[in-house]
């Protein structure tokens, strides 16, 4: 038998090893990598480096909306954060290649964009195409608010967010809606019953954790890191709205309730006072909102909206507050422009400060002034005839936006908190007589005014 020849057969076992160990790679490159979505091909304006895999995905999402002609634009706050130091260099920029992924390699689970719900209405195709590309996604519906309101609690359920997974990196894609208070709102992430929680990190995703409200953002189309994308003129401004733009709905199913125990008025003069109130506070809103001055709905007004999704018609005015720190003295001379003059005027800006202005038709304006101390807020009162002072205490408060008479306005957060605060446990309970020195649950004397100050903090016209 003729002798093998060692090293004939360790060249064949080095032989076959090589060609397995080629054939494993192309294996994973051309088939399990591009399933995966790991492996990106090399085109002009591409990136590379340790983190460039999450500039792939985002250029592979930018490519695949795209083909089906969908307008996003980019939300990310911690992109926009970085973007907005370089804001004047990005606008001039050429469209050059970049030396270096700066923005979209930032480390981060997630990149986020924005869609406008009437830009868009085939999705079916979207989702087919993803696939294709190797995406992973998933859709989260819920209620229509818009559909809401006292004769019908609709249910009918709209797209909120879409997410789309790739390799180690995910979109967030969130649906803005147009209001009739002529303002974009999202709704909430809020996952059903048989959806996969491990898809991606959800409880690290900026946006869906709470309903929000965004002013409708002009557009500045730019190149960042090579690709071309659409973000908000002014970065700074939408990252301010981002971090306060916590939105409440109108209790509807909380109203109907009430109107059932309480049937509403629907009296002439109710519908027409309503209508007077209405008219009265976007005329406000207005103004303060061209001044820059933030409000929110208060005592009674706040009530209202909170209660039964609507005006008091016995309450015969309306009710704003607004925290001293925000008081600015263009306020009086803005609103008499705008056709409502000063009815009086109490306190000073450094204690117990509080305008009123008239209305048409006997409808008046309330602008109570909140004062921060350590553990609670308070505005103040005053009593004409005699110069006495009163204080009203709430529990400190953040606000937040809600709709309200085809309005955005604010509210406070912490809503029941504050409406106890002024109204007590009954708060439910219908009052017509209301002394306001005296009824409401929070009320505390403070003292008179000096005579010698009178002129000053007690001023009627």
């Amino acid at each position: 038998m003729q002798k093998i020849n060692k090293n004939v057969v360790l060249a064949l076992l080095s032989l076959t090893s090589l060609v397995f160990l080629l054939f494993q790679l192309y294996y994973y490159k051309f088939y399990l990598s591009q399933k995966n979505g790991a492996v990106f091909s090399k085109v002009k304006g591409s990136q590379s480096g340790p983190d460039s895999t999450r500039w792939h995905v985002v250029r592979k999402f930018l490519g695949l909306i795209s083909s089906h002609n969908i307008p996003v634009y980019l939300i990310d706050p911690l992109i926009l954060g970085l973007v907005d130091k370089d804001i004047e260099q990005i606008r001039s920029s050429s469209d050059g290649p970049s030396p270096e992924c700066k923005y979209f390699c930032a480390p981060r689970d997630f990149t986020t964009f924005a869609l406008l719900d009437k830009t868009w209405k085939h999705e079916v195709g979207l989702f087919r195409t993803a696939e294709k590309m190797g995406f992973q996604w998933l859709k989260i519906i819920n209620k229509d608010p818009r559909l809401d309101g006292m004769d019908d609690l609709s249910g009918i359920e709209i797209p909120l967010h879409y997410i789309f997974k790739l390799a180690s990196h995910a979109i967030h894609l969130v649906v803005f809606y147009e209001r009739s208070g002529n303002y974009l709102w999202h709704g909430p992430l809020r996952l059903k019953q048989h959806m996969d929680r491990k898809f991606v990190p959800f409880r690290k995703l900026h946006f869906g954790r709470y309903p929000g409200a965004y002013e409708k953002p002009e557009l500045l189309l730019v190149s960042i890191d090579d690709l071309k994308v659409q973000i908000p003129k002014n970065p700074s401004s939408f990252l301010e709205e981002m971090s306060h733009s916590r939105f409440l709905e109108c209790r509807y199913r909380e109203a109907r309730a009430f109107f059932q125990l309480y049937p509403d008025d629907a009296s002439l003069d109710a519908v027409e006072f309503r209508k007077k109130a209405k008219s009265l506070l976007h005329v406000a809103a207005l103004t303060l909102n061209n001044l820059g001055v933030k409000f929110w709905l208060s005592s009674g007004t706040c009530l209202g909206w909170y209660r039964q999704c609507n005006i008091i018609p016995h309450s015969k005015d309306v009710d704003l507050g607004v925290f001293i720190r925000d008081y600015k003295a263009d306020i009086i001379p803005a609103f008499q422009k705008a056709g409502l003059p000063l009815k009086h005027k109490f306190g000073k800006v450094e204690d117990s400060l509080e305008l009123s202005f008239q209305g048409g038709n006997d409808v008046k304006l309330d602008i109570f002034f909140f004062y921060e101390e350590d553990d609670h807020i308070w505005n103040g009162g005053t009593q004409a005839k005699s110069g006495k002072k009163f204080k009203y205490l709430f529990p400190k408060f953040t606000l937040c936006w809600t709709e309200f008479v085809e309005l955005k306005v604010h509210v406070p957060c912490e809503t029941l908190q504050y409406v106890e605060a002024n109204y007590g446990p009954d708060w439910k309970v219908p009052v017509k007589m209301w002394d306001w020195k005296s009824s409401p649950s929070n009320v505390q004397y403070n003292g008179v005014w000096p005579v010698d100050e009178w002129d000053d903090v007690i001023q009627i016209y």
